[in-house]
């Protein structure tokens, strides 16, 4: 199995959106024989140029499409010879999908059902590896108190989570039903470079340097797990080589902080770093009403992959923060 990354041809789907655009560069450099073929339907959130500097890479193709037309995952199975699929592909903004469901409902089951199926069909008794990528947010909201683990219970609470569960259970039912190679990864909240606008580090950061105010949900004491996305890539590329047929493993960053603390200490980057002529840009923030079924706090016990495949986030949280500030107002200033 550990030479699967590294030599073969995977196809990595919504490799054009946040978490995938930053795991492409960082495969194609580790790993100098594997081929990649990049899906992506190429919605809102996905953006070539966030792969700008590996366009030209030989081993590497791009693919416009959605995962759930089953035509067109046959055909590049067929015309490319897949013996790996890392599954991004998502609807992922939860607000969206609260306004919105049916298209959360459509591209994270369906289209992970048609990924699944047009694997099984082609690699029947063959060994090769299925990563599908998955959210802390299946679990439901903690107290507290306590952690999410890989025998924690499923407790969705948006449609987004919701349909997150469901092709987690698909992929999951592949294993059992059809022996087929899978693996599950549920993350915390991640955060770094290429990150959509609409998330919450970017808006911040976006609506300090703009003059406009920082909105916060509620009463900004929602807690997150933080993730550097670089960590999150090394992981990801940990559990499908050395991962065990069938098992989930959990990603956490050990970096706790609600959302009003998250807004402070971005604040307090950009004071230093671009100064205002008057006052701070922490008297930017603004509480508005807060999210329908706002889960409260989400934290994540990584010890399982710690102790079986060796992986921990390495990123302080407030170094990867700076990090992803400089990124920002690199795109924002420019």
């Amino acid at each position: 199995m550990n030479n699967l990354l590294a030599n073969g041809t995977v196809l990595i789907t919504g490799g054009a959106g946040f978490i995938g655009s930053n795991f492409i560069p960082f495969l194609l450099n580790k790993n100098p024989n594997v081929i990649v073929i990049n899906l992506d339907k190429l919605t809102y959130a996905g953006n070539l140029k966030n792969l700008i500097e590996i366009n030209a890479h030989p081993n590497y193709t791009f693919v416009e499409g959605d995962i759930c037309d089953y035509s067109l995952i046959n055909k590049i199975f067929k015309d490319y010879n897949i013996n790996g699929v890392i599954n991004f592909a998502a609807e992922s903004h939860v607000d969206n999908s609260i306004d919105s469901p049916s298209p959360f409902i459509k591209t994270n089951i369906e289209g992970t059902f048609n990924l699944l199926e047009v694997a099984r069909k082609h690699w029947k008794g063959k060994e090769y590896r299925f990563h599908h990528i998955s959210t802390d947010e299946v679990y439901g909201s903690l107290p507290e108190e306590g952690y999410f683990t890989e025998e924690s219970n499923y407790q969705p609470n948006s449609p987004y989570s919701a349909s997150k569960a469901s092709s987690d259970f698909l992929v999951r039912s592949y294993h059992h039903t059809y022996g087929m190679n899978v693996v599950t990864s549920n993350c915390s909240n991640n955060y770094g470079p290429k990150q959509h606008d609409e998330k919450l580090i970017p808006t911040i950061i976006r609506s300090a340097i703009k003059g406009l105010s920082i909105p916060i949900y509620g009463n900004g004491k929602n807690i997150r797990d933080w993730l550097y996305v670089n960590d999150h890539c090394i992981g990801i590329d940990t559990i499908y080589k050395q991962g065990v047929a069938g098992e989930t493993y959990l990603l956490g960053g050990n970096n706790e902080f609600d959302n009003l603390t998250v807004a402070a200490k971005i604040c307090e980057i950009l004071d230093l770093k671009i100064p205002k002529i008057k006052g701070s840009y922490k008297n930017q923030i603004e509480f508005v009403q807060d999210r329908l079924g706002h889960d409260f706090r989400y934290a994540i016990d990584a010890s399982k992959i710690s102790n079986e495949l060796g992986w921990k986030a390495f990123e302080k949280f407030e170094s990867g923060l700076e990090k992803t500030v400089d990124w920002y107002l690199n795109k924002y200033q420019s």
